[in-house]
């Protein structure tokens, strides 16, 4: 074990710079705007610029921290552990046992990759801060990374090291060298047709208008809307037919945007895994590398978009119990891949999971409840629009075979399945979710039974899930409360070790 130190590489210097810079951009535009961009003719040079020269003083103090923080961060490998030195009057020492860490992520941003270098977060299975890695080296080279991954890997292999009675150290299964643990096998590839299909189909168009709105919440002060409410006012008097053309070339605009950066999100989208993890790659501008430990995956769930079904395509994610930010609630494994290939491809990775369709489907008892409650909130909107804009709001009373069609397409998607240790939901909002469950994975289960399912005797079933720092709940909807209560008996009955 080595306990040389070493140092990032000097770009991080310029990182921490540009990242800090980064968090303090609007305000720097707020003054820019709040005192001009050029001078008010007092006379004093220093005054008619003072802008500029406060966002000099600003970048030369940011690029000097930039500095300081990487001549003063130093990491190294001790007593199994990944230790981690950094600050110059308040010095941050942070040790974290190999045994504790969970996945090594890595970045390459558009610094890195001409100088080789990669960006590693540090993640384990409890990271104190949910917004921030346990550790991070900001740039290191990709030898210096794949040395953190070998003391990991020979430490690992040393605490799976048993003592025996006359005190000697053995083994208790015939280890492999470490070079062969760290070596990936290639799973899945996602094609141009397919990143094509996913980039075209994907819902970025929401996560832009919605961080748009997020922005206008945040700095609505800081922008002219009587200014541009006048000249929105003028524009609609060209007519109604130009109106809906700039709103579709917007729309168009917005969609397009979303096209590019699911492209650049996803580009060469690979998996790999040996027999402990899983690593998935993707990324062009900046690749990302994620791993995913086998042993915390908690579900896996085969999503069938409408859309994307009508292609043949469907999505496969997993729940993880980690606890780092590297790692979100829902994980992505297929982004998208051929439906007739989904079984194929997840009896390789998971080859315990029982992958059939779940055969049990719900009966007609508990039908109308899929869209009663809808039905009764819309009738006082319906009413409402009827009322206020007669005789067009007549064509809201189209919203109620909507909502019945709706009830019973998922009346109909519903079903569940139970296979050894194994539960298997089926359900669906839009998109069609069937949820793959090990006993031992599943938190809690909840039954709920309101007075009118008591009634019909039907009931609702909730499967809790860890997923990353929250929970996923896989739920079937008023099914027969017999089917209920067998599933209910299943789960209590202890987790079984057959099959796992």
């Amino acid at each position: 074990m080595s306990e040389q130190r070493y140092k990032l590489h000097w770009i991080t210097a310029v990182i921490e710079t540009l990242k800090t810079l980064k968090e303090a951009i609007l305000p720097l535009v707020v003054l820019i705007f709040a005192n001009g961009f050029k001078g008010g003719g007092t006379g004093l040079w220093y005054v008619d610029y003072l802008s500029f020269i406060i966002f000099g003083v600003l970048i030369i103090s940011l690029f000097v921290s930039g500095v300081i923080k990487w001549k003063r961060f130093e990491y190294w490998f001790e007593d199994d552990e990944l230790r981690i030195e950094s600050g110059l009057f308040v010095k941050k020492k942070r040790y974290i046992p190999f045994d504790r860490i969970q996945s090594l992520d890595y970045t390459e941003g558009i610094f890195h990759r001409p100088f080789g270098l990669v960006k590693v977060k540090v993640e384990t299975a409890g990271s104190s801060n949910a917004k921030q890695a346990e550790g991070e080296l900001t740039a290191i080279t990709k030898e210096a990374a794949k040395r953190v991954e070998t003391e990991m890997a020979e430490a690992k292999k040393r605490q799976r090291e048993m003592p025996v009675a006359d005190g000697e150290m053995v083994s208790p299964i015939e280890e492999m060298p470490i070079e062969e643990e760290l070596n990936f096998r290639k799973m899945f590839t996602m094609t141009s047709k397919d990143l094509l299909v996913l980039a075209t189909t994907s819902g970025g168009v929401g996560v832009i208008l919605s961080g748009v709105a997020i922005f206008l919440s945040q700095f609505g002060e800081l922008l002219p809307f009587e200014w541009m409410f006048e000249e929105i006012s003028a524009f609609i008097k060209f007519g109604v037919l130009i109106v809906v053309v700039a709103v579709f070339l917007g729309l168009l605009g917005v969609w397009i945007l979303s096209v590019g950066m699911t492209l650049l999100s996803h580009y060469n989208f690979t998996v790999e895994m040996n027999e402990e993890d899983i690593v998935i790659t993707r990324g062009l501008l900046e690749k990302k590398k994620v791993t995913v430990p086998l042993k915390r995956i908690q579900s896996v769930v085969v999503v069938e978009n409408p859309v994307r079904k009508l292609f043949g395509y469907a999505t496969v994610s997993i729940h993880s119990a980690g606890g780092g930010i590297g790692q979100s609630s829902k994980i992505n494994l297929f982004p998208i891949v051929k439906r007739d290939r989904v079984l194929t491809y997840l009896e390789d990775v998971f080859p315990d999971l029982y992958l059939e369709e779940p055969a049990n489907r719900l009966t007609a008892k508990g039908r109308p409840f899929y869209y009663r409650i809808d039905f009764l909130w819309m009738l006082p909107i319906i009413g409402a629009l009827t009322y206020f804009f007669f005789p067009y709001g007549l064509f809201s009373l189209a919203i109620i075979p909507v909502i019945i069609a709706l009830g019973i397409w998922q009346h109909r998607s519903a079903a569940y399945d139970i296979t050894g240790n194994q539960l298997t939901f089926r359900f669906r909002g839009i998109s069609l979710q069937t949820a793959y469950m090990k006993k031992k994975r599943i938190q809690s289960m909840e039954m709920k039974q309101s007075y009118f399912h008591r009634r019909k005797g039907v009931a609702t079933v909730i499967a809790n899930i860890k997923s990353g720092m929250g929970v996923f709940h896989a739920s079937v909807h008023h099914m027969d409360v017999e089917d209920a209560e067998r599933i209910f008996n299943w789960y209590e009955k202890g987790v079984s070790t057959i099959d796992e």
